[in-house]
């Protein structure tokens, strides 16, 4: 605040002509909102996208809420075994609960999902090649790129198939004396659909256990449980690779897991040590809040209890009449609302075309973009999307404990 008035009053003293007092103050008070509103905020996601990367994609269950705060606030045993009384491990509390849950012989955590791909290009294939589908040379959000990441790591890439087919033969032929690894990756933000065909994951591992080469797969999502039990198409789950046999799975705890921004590598515990071994690993290493509350988000799963307690999974069951009931309380309040049936997607890069069945309430107004502004510029922000002219807010993303506060946006017009 001090700095705001210090730099307004620099100002009015160079210019020309003397401000008056009303426009000094007037000033530092613009001053302050651009401050504000450049601060990290929290916002209330109206836009029906569940995992919404601009607005920090998977909100965290209360369990792991309560474990940032018990963590953060004092000294914890990090890197200290308590029985021993020595040095210990700060991944250990987290890799055992993970291993159980996905029957893994053992996993690593790094800060993302693109940290975890890095690692083990840096560890397995530098210096050598890597065969990867050309149907799947992604490129995801903030510009990862398959291709340029395995060139930073030292990697070669080659291609196998075309864009649209790509046969066990094709990786075959792209073999050769410095093949390290065969890598798998998911097909996020499209879908490439009509005259296609895709190598098998159990045929790529029974190539790479004959050919001695490596298999691994990015996931990126995370998925632990089945979306077909939310209405959704079934999304390859870490449980599906591991069980096809491949030797590492790299994936996203902040998406379908519902958990922290961290990245996972599980598989074969011979692997997992070579990552280990890697001095590259310090530098993407996670921080004592994100181990904890990635190991509260998994105990959840384990307790059996996700859909319960993990907030994305609660968005994806709800039922269609319990969101109906609910935009009943702002019809009421808000004149000129309408409630209508809406389509919510899952995001996040997961599933670019699943959709769910949701309610909107709908506000027509001649001017819908002044009032989406409006809502983004209260406290707290509410981002919801346009359509037809009319601002729609998704109830399948907001919270029930906020639809009070929505209400009263709203109302005030």
């Amino acid at each position: 605040m001090k700095r705001a008035v210090e730099v307004t009053l620099d100002r009015a003293r160079a210019s020309e002509t003397e401000p008056a007092y009303d426009a000094i103050v007037a000033s530092v008070v613009e001053r302050l909102d651009e401050l504000a509103a450049q601060a990290l905020a929290p916002v209330i996601n109206a836009t029906g996208i569940i995992v919404h990367t601009n607005l920090g994609r998977a909100p965290l269950a209360p369990e792991a809420l309560d474990a940032v705060a018990e963590i953060a606030r004092g000294y914890s045993n990090l890197e200290y075994d308590l029985e021993a009384g020595e040095r210990g491990s700060r991944y250990a509390r987290v890799v055992d609960i993970l291993n159980g849950i996905v029957s893994a012989e053992d996993s690593l955590v790094v800060n993302n999902c693109a940290a975890a791909v890095l690692l083990v290009l840096d560890t397995f294939a530098k210096g050598r090649e890597v065969v990867v589908a050309r149907s799947q040379l992604i490129e995801i959000g903030g510009g990862f790129r398959i291709p340029e990441v395995l060139e930073r790591s030292g990697a070669t890439l080659v291609e196998a198939g075309t864009t649209n087919r790509v046969y066990i033969k094709d990786f075959e032929r792209a073999l050769s004396p410095r093949t390290a690894l065969l890598l798998r990756t998911h097909p996020s933000n499209y879908r490439i659909e009509g005259f296609t065909h895709d190598a098998d994951a159990r045929e790529l591992v029974e190539l790479g256990r004959r050919a001695g080469v490596v298999v691994i797969e990015d996931l990126g999502s995370g998925a632990l449980v089945d979306l077909a039990e939310y209405g959704a198409e079934h999304e390859r789950t870490v449980q599906d690779a591991l069980a096809d046999g491949v030797g590492l799975v790299t994936f996203s705890c902040d998406k379908l897991l519902g958990g922290p921004q961290a990245g996972v590598i599980v598989g074969r515990a011979n692997l997992i040590a070579r990552l280990r071994n890697n001095p590259l690993l310090r530098a993407l290493r996670v921080d004592k809040m994100t181990l904890a509350a990635l190991a509260a988000t998994l105990k959840v799963y384990r307790e059996g209890s996700a859909r319960e307690r993990i907030p994305i999974y609660r968005m994806l069951a709800a039922g269609i009449d319990e969101l109906r009931r609910r935009a009943a309380a702002y019809l009421v309040a808000v004149p000129g609302a309408a409630t209508i049936e809406s389509v919510a997607y899952i995001g996040g890069g997961a599933l670019p075309q699943a959709r769910v069945p949701s309610i909107a309430v709908a506000i027509a107004t001649g001017k819908p973009d002044l009032l989406a502004a409006r809502l983004r510029h209260g406290t707290p922000p509410i981002v919801a999307r346009i359509d037809d002219g009319r601002v729609l807010l998704d109830l399948r993303t907001i919270a029930p404990s906020e639809d009070e506060v929505v209400v009263a946006a709203l109302a005030r017009g």
